[in-house]
């Protein structure tokens, strides 16, 4: 039995091989492009620049949305989330930080992965320092970090100079899951000279970059003592234009304001003003917006500015959390009162991240901001901006505004989901020219846009021809539409739409269409819907007038009906799955989801047979199409077709006679998928109409029987493939019916020869997550697929995938034009060629108020971005030079018993300090207990060497010089006088030198014991509270 299996199979195989077939070389599964927001978006970014937005997803992905409807995705090597996303503004690089701590930086202009930087601690907060490559990264154990980005050669540095968490608050007395960095803020008018480090503990310094000290410092164990909670950073961000006020967000739902000193410039003038480095008793004012009843933590704060009182905080509750209002704006400016004015955002679901951007393109110079907001569930949702200022600012009069509705961004021009597609390539193409194609990128509106329908129409030359266009996409639709858009380019252009239902009813039926077929050469539309209604449209002898540019049949407007020459109804029993035609168009058969197989002759229409297949799990019918079939060694018509329950059945297309008693299935049975005939070598149309071979495609298995025996009954398998770890959602055949492309739900594209099956190239897509469709309900995503293999994929209403299976084969032209994000040739209008921007404070409100003993120097602050350029070279010097030691060395250069401290006198520095470079600066806060006992082993050194010198005069003893010199030659390990003569004398002459100098030393050292003695206070006050705290609590 198995040989004569082996026999089989071998005459079916042309000899030598199918030398026509596909082969592994010629075939290439890639994605092309992508459209829209991908799923699983979670983090945002923006350049304000270039007005480019970046959103990734947890499994890896950033999608780049650019102007005039450019985009581009990227994959990281890892699929995992992203931590940190942030743009050098105006610069081709995205600096993305995933869960893993990579630091991966990406060239917007190559689309490329420019260099992957591995950093050993766990990253709990990064900012980019616009307006140089220098990156701050904070980490778990409260250190901050200092890298560089060489642009090129492409490589992360880590500079020497860094802010350890012993230099800002000492060392740890409390649990270090507490001394993270959650947030580093350079100071705005001052982004060159200060940062604000804020810590998890609620603690908040402002660090002197030039200086390497902590100018001024609130929060952490202050605020605990007062209200005895342990709260814990989640959000933070600047509320003013000069960073004079912070507002913080806490894990238990409060949002604090704090005031920050703005104006100090060096450490003499710190030294001069106690109150301004002090430390601030408690915060400046309390936001009271709900959240703390509902104990939701913080997610994300963001401040906007906006001339007069506009002004406007952006408050996200956590996603987690279950809150009435998670997302809130209040005003928050120089004029805010004691009462809130706020405005509660209701989202449809949990949002995790939002962000204010800018929709204005090149011809649209009004301001267009947009409120941009992702969802839990990876949607998106847009807010007018304008609106939301608007509310807020005129909420309090007599006529408030309405408040402004959301909207969720969908695909372009679908006002309802696709349920079915068909996808045509490789007409004579229209668009020749970049500048056309430039032209109509500009009129269409992006993905992120309030319009609905486009500027001045589809093209330029308006609409006269289906054959004029290189590719025609068309899609039908859950309202009934049926749409064409031209897919030439990326960007699908609407084409023309029919609503009609009949030759005299333009509504549309609202009932979602659930199949199509199109025949370009007959000019034959054919579409049937839920409710079983087939509706048959014959277009007219082309060229069409172009009477408008986007044609539409809707309502009573008999607009476009230059296009339709007829409109034939027909009503089949139950919903329609599949439709085809035959050879010559002469014959539309219907396949419904109850079993019956209608034929209708087009000419009529007229239905000339309808027959009931009486299958035993499921009667639906999935595929069907005609053909013709060697049986005795005649040549017969036939119809086949394929039901739910993955068996074959074969019909005399002429009369619907059904020639074969018994169906063909497998032993187990799975869902349907796809059918289609093949000659012997796989190919079909090429020579004789006449096939052998019936391709079967089901969700867990691919079969290829002998179509001779199907129509007689018989199961004979010539080849077959099963899916042993995934399951197969789509199915076609592809290059003249040589090659089979395979779609699954996790998102793997397999492509088989035919008619052997094997395996030639496969492929996985991230983020395409596909379904099956469920008993009853709408497909949620749509996928159809071109004869050369070109495959669009629609997950949803959000997002669209092309892909393309030949290896050398480009399916758009302007690929580069319609992915290329990254404008090199910007050229920014006056005034906006810096980021940095200072405004006045104005003393008006409660928010008017400062810490006291600090004054605005508006001089200072207008003058400081005309050397900011200055400043920000001096730091490539600041950062290159270590300005505190390392952890390692420092506990190599401190020693291990502090009460045996062996002093070298040649080691002590008697002659003065020497001047030492910025950055150098070592901080004596810096290991304050080992110091101490330092400074008071050397002190107690020099004491007793000066007790010895004051005896001596007193008691006026003489002295023998030579013995003096020899009893510290002796201690120091030299040689006796009686030995060297000339050693000696030259001992001698450095004890004078020296003897001469310890006075100086002697003061010097009692000014180091003080400044020890005021550490030493400082610490035990620190592990005072805390010890105060612990109690309390």
């Amino acid at each position: 039995m198995f040989v004569k299996k082996l026999v089989e199979k071998a005459s079916l195989k042309k000899p030598g091989g199918n030398l026509d077939g596909l082969k592994s070389d010629e075939v290439n599964p890639r994605l092309i492009y992508h459209y829209g927001p991908p799923s699983g978006c979670n983090l945002l970014a923006y350049d304000p620049i270039q007005k480019i937005l970046a959103m990734s997803t947890i499994d890896g992905r950033i999608k780049l949305f650019g102007q005039d409807n450019t985009q581009f995705i990227m994959e990281s090597p890892e699929a995992v989330p992203s931590k940190f996303l942030q743009f050098i503004h105006n610069q081709p690089f995205l600096i993305n930080i995933n869960a893993k701590n990579h630091i991966e930086v990406w060239d917007i202009d190559m689309k490329s992965l420019a260099h992957v930087h591995v950093y050993n601690e766990e990253i709990t907060s990064f900012t980019v320092l616009q307006r140089t490559f220098y990156m701050y990264v904070g980490d778990s154990f409260g250190n901050v970090s200092v890298l560089k980005f060489d642009k090129d050669i492409c490589n992360i540095t880590q500079m020497q100079y860094r802010i350890p968490f012993a230099a800002v608050q000492g060392n740890p007395t409390e649990d270090l899951n507490d001394a993270a960095v959650m947030y580093i803020l350079p100071q705005p008018a001052a982004e060159s000279k200060r940062i604000l480090i804020i810590y998890k503990n609620g603690f908040v310094t402002l660090w002197s970059i030039q200086d390497s000290i902590p100018v001024f410092t609130t929060g952490g164990t202050l605020i605990y003592s007062q209200n005895h909670d342990t709260k814990k950073v989640t959000a933070a961000c600047w509320a003013c234009p000069f960073g004079s006020k912070v507002v913080i967000g806490y894990n238990n739902g409060e949002i604090l304001m704090w005031s920050v000193p703005h104006s100090i410039a060096s450490k003499t003038e710190l030294s001069t003003d106690k109150e301004l480095s002090g430390t601030q008793s408690g915060p400046l004012f309390k936001l009271n917006l709900g959240y703390k009843l509902d104990k939701t933590p913080i997610a994300r704060l963001k401040w906007a500015y906006a001339e007069g009182k506009a002004s406007r905080l952006y408050v996200l509750g956590a996603s987690d959390f279950a809150s009435a209002n998670s997302l809130q704006v209040v005003i928050i400016n120089e004029q805010t009162e004691t009462r809130t004015t706020k405005l509660g955002i209701t989202s449809p679901e949990p949002c995790v991240d939002f962000e204010i951007v800018s929709s204005g393109s090149e011809q649209n110079k009004h301001k267009d901001d947009i409120f941009l907001v992702v969802g839990k569930s990876g949607h998106v949702y847009l807010y007018d901006d304008i609106s939301i200022e608007k509310y807020l600012l005129q909420s309090q009069t007599r006529s408030p505004p309405t408040l402004p509705k959301e909207l969720k961004v969908r695909l372009p021009y679908a006002d309802s989901c696709i349920t079915v597609a068909k996808f045509i390539t490789d007409n004579p193409c229209m668009i020749s020219s970049a500048d056309e194609y430039q032209s109509l990128s500009k009129k269409i509106p992006t993905v992120f846009s309030f319009e609905a329908k486009q500027k001045d129409g589809s093209s330029s030359s308006g609409f006269s021809s289906f054959s004029n266009f290189k590719n025609i996409y068309i899609t039908g639709h859950s309202n009934g539409a049926v749409n064409f858009w031209d897919a030439s380019s990326p960007l699908l252009i609407p084409m023309v739409s029919f609503n009609q239902q009949s030759e005299d009813d333009q509504s549309l039926s609202g009932v979602p269409l659930t199949a199509l077929c199109y025949d370009m050469e007959a000019r034959l539309l054919v579409s049937g819907d839920q409710s079983g209604t087939v509706r048959i449209f014959k277009f007219k002898p082309e060229p069409y007038a172009t009477e408008s540019s986007f044609l539409s049949l809707q309502g009573s407007s008999k607009k476009g009906s230059n296009i339709i020459q007829s409109v034939k109804l027909v009503k089949v029993n139950g919903a329609v799955l599949s439709v085809t035609t035959s050879h010559d168009a002469k014959h539309i058969a219907i396949g419904s989801d109850q079993g019956y197989v209608s034929v209708i002759d087009t000419a009529g229409p007229t239905l000339l047979y309808e027959r009931h297949i009486a299958s035993e799990l499921s009667t639906a019918v999935i595929s069907l199409q005609f053909g013709m079939c060697s049986l005795h060694g005649f040549e017969k018509s036939v119809l086949v077709v394929a039901t739910k329950d993955s068996s074959a059945w074969a019909l005399e297309s002429e009369t619907g006679n059904i020639l074969n008693t018994a169906a063909v299935h497998p032993k187990k049975p799975s869902k349907a998928l796809f059918i289609q005939l093949l000659d012997e070598h796989g190919a079909s149309g090429r020579g004789s109409n006449v096939k052998d071979l019936l391709l079967f495609c089901s969700e867990k298995a691919v079969y290829v029987y002998s179509l001779p025996h199907v129509v007689q009954g018989v199961k004979k398998v010539c080849y077959k493939k099963k899916f042993n770890s995934s399951i197969c959602c789509w199915a076609s055949t592809c290059c003249s019916d040589t090659g089979l492309v395979l779609v699954f739900t996790n998102g793997k594209i397999e492509i088989r020869s035919l008619p052997e099956l094997s395996l030639l190239k496969s492929t996985s897509i991230r983020g395409l997550a596909l379904s099956t469709s469920k008993p009853n309900s709408l497909p949620e995503s749509s996928i159809c697929a071109s004869q050369n293999g070109d495959i669009i994929m629609v997950n949803g209403d959000q997002e669209v995938f092309i892909a393309s299976v030949l290896i050398h084969r480009e399916i758009f032209r302007h690929l580069d034009l319609a992915t290329q994000v990254y404008n090199k040739d910007l050229i920014l209008p006056q005034g906006k060629q810096s980021d940095l921007v200072v405004h006045k404070e104005k003393k008006k409100g409660i928010f008017g108020s400062m810490i006291k003993g600090s004054k605005p120097k508006h001089e200072l602050l207008e003058t400081e971005p005309e050397s900011a350029r200055e400043s920000f070279e001096e730091l490539s010097t600041l950062f290159s030079v270590a300005n505190f030691p390392l952890e390692s060395e420092t506990r190599e250069n401190l020693p291990t018993d502090e009460d045996d401290v062996e002093l070298d006198i040649d080691d002590i520095d008697i002659d003065g300090p020497e001047e030492k470079p910025k950055g150098k600066i070592m901080m004596a806060a810096l290991n304050k207990k080992k110091l101490t006992s330092t400074f008071n082993a050397f002190k107690g050194k020099l004491k007793e060497m000066n007790v010895k010198k004051e005896k001596e005069q007193v008691k006026e003893e003489p002295q023998d010089e030579k013995t003096g010199v020899d009893q510290i030659k002796k201690k120091y390990g030299f040689s006796s006088t009686s030995e060297t003569t000339s050693a000696a004398k030259m001992a001698q002459n450095k004890l004078s030198d020296n003897i001469r100098k310890l006075k100086g030393i002697n003061l010097r050292t009692a000014e180091m014991q003080d400044n020890a003695q005021t550490f030493s206070s400082m610490a035990k006050d620190l592990l005072r509270t805390a010890e105060n705290d612990r109690r309390a609590s």
